[in-house]
């Protein structure tokens, strides 16, 4: 799948194909041009991806090739064991938890799972999570919290699931209970954004010592699309309303509302899942060895003044 964006590019590169086919069916000597297209076209992509628009980013966000929650899971832990209910309602699909080893230490993942393709998107509810699915993952972190195992969270959603049923069963307060307890929890807890964080839905799992984005995703409190709804009774402005939004992993990193961001490979995470998978484990090694050092006191003490000094008051 191609983006708008990235038609030049894939123009450069098919030329580049065709040259290659020509060196390869001829006795025509390409090898200097074919050098310098190379180069061309590895400048190109660098400015190119650089300079992506608010909108372009959002893009990459939901590039249907881009890894997910179990992707991840499978590229980097080892003995996963897939948890399942909240012991009152039911198996929640989008929300997906279980234990596993991160190069031999036990550890608590927790995460939305959208699905790659139609029938496994309607099976994991397009990664929009029911109550239920916030009171699973409550319940593993405090599973964790009984064992000393540190948490980490892999957020991907459009949102929390806005369906009747879902309001009628407490997705409002379960999404604040797990606010609020997530504050208190005595074990280290690592949030990534590894693809959309919209609203509630990810702020449900996305109080942590550390919060960190990927660099192209997005969190912010409402969609592009749905923002563009609302004020303009349309959806034909979502890019102005992604502007808007400031919602860019560096947008949230300058207004100090995560702690960091993730490089990606050149092109997204889509272009090369193993380097992403890879970089991801050893962000998340870094990261739970630092916070291991810190007492649990000291560290819930950091997570509350933390998320407490966001935003701005004018009395």
């Amino acid at each position: 799948m191609l983006l708008d964006f990235e038609q030049p590019i894939a123009a450069l590169e098919d030329k580049l194909r065709q040259m290659q086919q020509l060196a390869q069916d001829s006795d025509v000597d390409v090898a200097d041009a074919v050098v310098a297209l190379e180069a061309k076209i590895e400048a190109l992509k660098k400015e190119t991806y650089a300079n992506l628009t608010r909108w372009q980013r959002v893009q990459l966000s939901r590039h249907p090739e881009r890894p997910q929650m179990l992707d991840y899971i499978g590229g980097m832990v080892d003995k996963f064991v897939e948890l399942h209910g909240d012991r009152t309602v039911g198996d929640d699909k989008a929300m997906v938890g279980g234990l596993g080893e991160l190069d031999g230490q036990a550890v608590m993942f927790i995460g939305q799972q959208k699905g790659h393709n139609t029938k496994e998107r309607q099976y994991r509810n397009f990664g929009m999570a029911n109550p239920e699915g916030y009171r699973k993952a409550l319940r593993l972190m405090k599973l964790a919290e009984k064992f000393k195992l540190p948490i980490v969270t892999l957020i991907d959603t459009m949102g929390a699931y806005p369906g009747q049923e879902a309001e009628e069963r407490g997705q409002g307060e379960a999404i604040a209970r797990n606010l609020k307890e997530m504050f208190m929890l005595k074990v280290p807890v690592v949030c990534i954004i590894i693809g959309e964080g919209a609203s509630g839905g990810a702020l449900g799992i996305a109080i942590g010592d550390r919060v960190m984005m990927l660099e192209n995703t997005w969190y912010s409190v409402i969609s592009p699309e749905s923002c563009s709804s609302i004020l303009w009774r349309s959806w034909d402005y979502k890019e102005q309303a992604a502007e808007a939004l400031k919602l860019t992993a560096t947008d949230m990193q300058r207004a100090g509302l995560v702690d960091g961001i993730i490089k990606e490979p050149l092109g997204g995470a889509h272009t090369d899942a193993a380097q992403m998978i890879n970089t991801l484990k050893q962000t998340l090694l870094a990261t739970l060895a630092e916070l291991a050092a810190i007492p649990a006191e000291e560290r819930i003490s950091q997570r509350i003044d933390k998320f407490s000094a966001m935003g701005v008051v004018v009395e």
